[in-house]
């Protein structure tokens, strides 16, 4: 987002490479380890020099019921547990060393699970030297001769390096030995660790060829570690309080003006020799981080970086000191990582800082992972995603190589221990991956436009005056005495020189004679000397005509070979783009294949689906349909049954009418009669004659519709209030009412009252602690089709245990009656019936009514 009142610095524009730049694959090697016993079961099986096969470890293969299967994995080159330092230095790290002195950067990186050989790798142990120390002897063994001396090379602090005269380099080397309370640099003189004395043997060292011998070389060295994502100085002498310790302070990364990465502030060491280049790495090695977890007894908690810089000069042309130009000065750098093993908690138990260190260490090898799967895929579809190179200090700082400014090569360090099976392959995955990932081939340094051989002749001056100066003028050989007695010989011989009288007037003119010979002789050979020096430039101009002539031709005939190159180059380029496009391609035909099947997959399984459905659909239908017919047959069954009570019903209302009706008529006649018999006075009481007593309406029709009805209802009654007992429930005790969820509500008149209650729809030991009685409340249908509803009525006490039991003592019923219904027991007593004929016919009938009353009754157990 732009803020108003600030700008922003603008960057410098990169290094646009060419389009056409050769390109090769980052090269992955593997190394098995050897196991650690030989009863210990093995995941790995070396097929070929460059194949390697991983299977399940037979216990895995139980657990996860034999789904994973034998996978094949194939790398530049497969060393196996027999391999030898010396074997893998001269395959994978030689190379490096060789590009190093040719003014190219490298990278070498060693990557694998915790245990699997890294450190050994890249370090190696006393009489096995790993890969770094063999290429620091294999450097000092090549430009040895050839090194300029102490501080001539000074590295300033942006990533350059700056140029010293002999005296400024002579100062500087006064400057530090005057000052001994600062650590000095370990000096070649002084005697080497004892564990790195002897990890080199005499056989065993190798030298690089064509090493340009008119440059002065200077290496620097520099050791640094990545722990937690912050980057520390291994090298940095810090003084030491042993009151207030002071931690280390991290580094930072900064671009320089080439935009490259680098560590500022970084401790840069000038070395000479094998010996002390491996006492300064020695010394940064005791202060990296090192722990013991369950997995490695010497686990390492950080990523190292050990930088070789090599630093060359052209000698000016008189092949005796440095050219000062700093221009022409080539820096190369080597850098040997040595990665620290990803890890799974769950396996090494760690807790506290190891836990957040193996968090960040993972976090970091996951971010490498990312980038390349980045760059492949960059290179491969052609799109221009950003590469997440900032998420971590180790990326950050090795962008440029995966840019195109170096060779990398890693190698793969597994441990074939069926323990490691499931992080071996995820590692074999990040090779295979990492093999795809092509890097930009880095070009050769421009040639120097200085005579070659420089140095050899500056030697050769060197030592012919030394020999001259010890001899005294002497000639240098025996030819130079030859021609030079040959020269001698041609002067007129010398007369003799011998004055035997001071009168003697000839011998001086004598002498004087052949000297003036000697004299003339000596003018016309000088005028001829001349003579042929000039003919001699006559002919060399003559030949720099020549040579010039065939200088221009040379550059017609490379300004066409330039032509053809580009033509060359062009058709190369065409070729590349058709290549990345067959790639494209090829990569778009295989996400529509995979994405055909993927289809076809869901196809298959809607497919499915949908039959599923419809069988589904099918059995939900049936189960309808029978559904259907049973809830018919239940309305059928249902219609049925009321029909009949309806009739019932309605039968039973007619009759209940004509007694009524019956009941009225009797009344009036009887009043009638009462009526007639006052009127007739007591002429009428001499009669003894009574009056026919009316009869009552037939009943065949009733009993007709009695056979038709399932009951038929009973003659009226008049409507006694029964008497209720009190419930032995009304007692002072505290009560548990338990009233399942599941009975129906009557809506009956008399419901059971029980104060002092607790009601609950499932007993718990809580209510049970607090009550001294229990009542349960259960429904069942009774012989005559009504709900019949039990009390079942309980003590409750306590056990011994702690808890409550019931012992059940009582049971009560609620049954529901039609008063109308014929009872099924002979009612004796309960209704005081008739006596005769006549108080039965006089006796009033009160209309039944369909309310239902409820009685209680109290049966024992």
């Amino acid at each position: 987002m732009y803020r108003p009142g600030k700008c922003k610095t603008p960057r410098r524009p990169g290094i646009r490479k060419a389009s056409h730049t050769e390109k090769d694959p980052v090269g992955v090697y593997c190394r098995i380890r050897p196991l650690g016993a030989d009863n210990e079961e093995c995941c790995i099986e070396m097929i070929s020099n460059s194949t390697i096969q991983l299977h399940a470890p037979d216990g895995l293969k139980a657990n996860r019921n034999g789904e994973f299967k034998e996978t094949q994995y194939s790398f530049k080159k497969v060393f196996g547990i027999n391999t030898t330092q010396m074997e893998l230095f001269e395959e994978v790290a030689k190379p490096l060393v060789e590009d190093l002195i040719q003014c190219k950067n490298g990278l070498l990186f060693t990557y694998g699970v915790t245990g699997s050989g890294k450190t050994f790798t890249m370090t190696g142990s006393p009489g096995e030297g790993g890969l770094l120390p063999r290429s620091l002897d294999m450097l000092f063994n090549s430009i040895g001769p050839f090194q300029a001396k102490r501080f001539v090379f000074k590295p300033d602090d942006k990533n350059g390096i700056d140029i010293q005269n002999d005296v400024d380099a002579l100062l500087e080397r006064q400057k530090r030995d005057n000052q001994p309370l600062v650590p000095k640099t370990p000096s070649s003189r002084q005697k080497a660790d004892p564990e790195f004395a002897d990890m080199i043997s005499p056989q065993e060292a190798c030298k690089a060829e064509n090493v340009d011998e008119d440059c002065c070389y200077s290496i620097l060295v520099s050791y640094v570690e990545v722990y937690n994502n912050y980057i520390y100085d291994l090298l940095e002498d810090a003084p030491f309080d042993p009151i207030r310790p002071k931690a280390p302070q991290s580094r930072i990364l900064r671009e320089d003006q080439n935009h490259n990465m680098y560590v500022a502030g970084c401790t840069e060491v000038e070395v000479k020799s094998t010996e002390e280049a491996f006492e300064v790495f020695w010394k940064g090695q005791k202060k990296r981080r090192i722990a013991n977890t369950q997995l490695n007894r010497e686990s390492s908690r950080s990523h190292s970086v050990f930088t070789l810089k090599l630093v060359q000069a052209p000698l000016d042309a008189d092949g005796d000191n440095v050219l000062q130009d700093k221009n022409q000065v080539n820096v190369s750098q080597l850098c040997l990582v040595d990665l620290a093993g990803s890890e799974r908690t769950s396996r090494t138990r760690a807790e506290g800082s190891r836990l957040r260190e193996a968090g960040n260490i993972n976090q970091s090898l996951m971010t490498l992972r990312t980038c390349m799967e980045v760059l492949r895929e960059n290179q491969m579809c052609g799109t221009n995603k950003m590469v997440p190179y900032r998420d971590s200090k180790v990326t950050h700082l090795f962008k440029n190589y995966f840019d195109g400014e170096g060779k990398v090569k890693m190698i793969v360090c597994v441990n074939p221990k069926a323990d490691d099976y499931e992080e071996t392959m995820l590692v074999m995955r990040f090779a295979e991956m990492t093999q795809e990932v092509e890097v930009a081939r880095p070009v050769d340094r421009p040639i120097c436009g200085l005579a070659a051989g420089r140095r050899q002749r500056n030697q050769a001056f060197r030592d012919e005056l030394s020999h001259r100066l010890d001899d005294r003028g002497a000639p240098y050989n025996a030819d130079d005495a030859a021609l030079l007695n040959q020269l001698i010989e041609s002067f007129p011989p010398m007369p003799s020189c011998e004055l035997v009288d001071p009168g003697d007037d000839q011998t001086l003119p004598r002498l004087i004679e052949v000297l003036e010979k000697r004299h003339h002789i000596r003018q016309l050979m000088a005028e001829q000397f001349n003579k042929a020096a000039n003919m001699l430039n006559s002919m060399l101009q003559q030949f720099d005509g020549q040579f010039g002539n065939k200088e221009n031709l040379i550059q017609d005939q490379q300004s066409k070979l330039s032509e053809r190159d580009k033509v060359i180059i062009n058709q190369k380029t065409e070729l590349e783009r058709l290549e990345k496009k067959s790639k494209t391609l090829e990569y778009k035909i295989d996400i529509l294949q995979k994405t055909t099947d993927m289809y076809e997959s869901n196809k298959r399984s809607l497919e499915q689906e949908l039959e599923t459905r419809a069988q589904k659909l099918q059995q939900e239908l049936s189960e309808r349909r029978r559904m259907e017919q049973h809830m018919q047959g239940m309305v059928t069954d249902a219609k049925l049954k009321w029909e009949k009570e309806c009739e019932r019903r309605v039968n039973a209302k007619q009759l209940e009418m004509q007694n009524k009706l019956w009941v009225k008529d009797e009344k009036l006649k009887q009043l009638k009669a009462i009526v007639s018999e006052s009127s007739r006075g007591s002429s009428s009481s001499s009669s003894t004659e009574r009056p026919e007593k009316p009869e009552r309406p037939s009943r065949d029709r009733d009993r007709k519709y009695g056979q038709k009805r399932s009951a038929s209802p009973s003659p009226p009654a008049q409507q006694i209030n029964p008497v209720h007992r009190r419930s032995h429930s009304a007692g002072g005790e505290k009560w548990v009412d338990h009233k399942p969820s599941s009975n129906v509500d009557l809506g009956t008149v008399m419901q059971p009252v029980i104060p002092n209650a607790i009601q609950v729809s499932s007993p718990s030991e809580k209510a049970l602690s607090k009550c001294h009685k229990y009542v349960l409340r259960h429904q069942e249908l009774a012989s005559d089709g009504e709900i019949s509803t039990k009390l079942i009525k309980g003590n409750v006490f306590r056990t011994r245990s702690g808890g409550q039991s019931v012992e059940f003592t009582d049971v009560e019923t609620l049954r529901q009656e039609c008063p109308t219904a014929p009872s099924r027991k002979r009612r004796s007593g309960s209704a005081e019936a008739p006596h005769n004929k006549e108080d039965q016919e006089n006796w009033a009938p009160v209309a039944s009514t369909s309310a239902v009353l409820g009685h209680q009754k109290r049966r024992k157990p």
